[in-house]
């Protein structure tokens, strides 16, 4: 083997790192909270990139204690975030809301400076916001939206 090939192979080796570091990284849906838009088992593509441009309804990975979890952004930073008869009231303004599977128990809560609200699609089982609290900015890993497998499921997801 030549000095070039050693030398491309390295290239190709460092730039698969750098790209999973900073980039894109798989991820694996763990549990039934995000059906009936997520089922556990499946692969996504986890965008570490865009953790800075989060916005409302964008699911996000986030570290809670020692595993990445997936949930959905209900409320950003410096909301206050109500539920009441199942319906979504952000600053007391409804808001239209399409992916809460099940009922969600009225309550109130606030976000603070650089936090955000998730809650899991399957209102019923899902360890979210409501269990946890509002989530740090810098606990969430990134957005998904793109199911890669099972190639039956392949495509992008809302």
């Amino acid at each position: 083997m030549k000095l070039r090939d050693i030398i491309s192979y390295i290239i190709i080796i460092v730039a698969v790192i750098l790209i999973r570091t900073f980039l894109v990284t798989p991820i694996k849906v763990n549990g039934d909270s995000m059906n009936n838009t997520l089922y556990n088992g499946e692969l996504m593509f986890l965008k570490k990139y865009a953790a800075s441009n989060i916005k409302r309804f964008d699911i996000v990975v986030l570290q809670y204690k020692d595993e990445k979890i997936i949930k959905r952004v209900i409320g950003m930073p410096k909301e206050e975030i109500e539920y009441k008869d199942n319906e979504l009231y952000i600053n007391g303004s409804l808001i239209e809301e399409k992916y809460g599977l099940g009922n969600t128990k009225d309550f109130k809560d606030y976000c603070g400076d650089s936090e955000y609200y998730v809650m899991g699609d399957n209102r019923g089982n899902s360890l979210d916001s409501r269990i946890f609290g509002c989530v740090k900015k810098d606990k969430i890993l990134g957005t998904t939206d793109f199911v890669f497998f099972p190639f039956s499921k392949i495509g992008k997801v809302e």
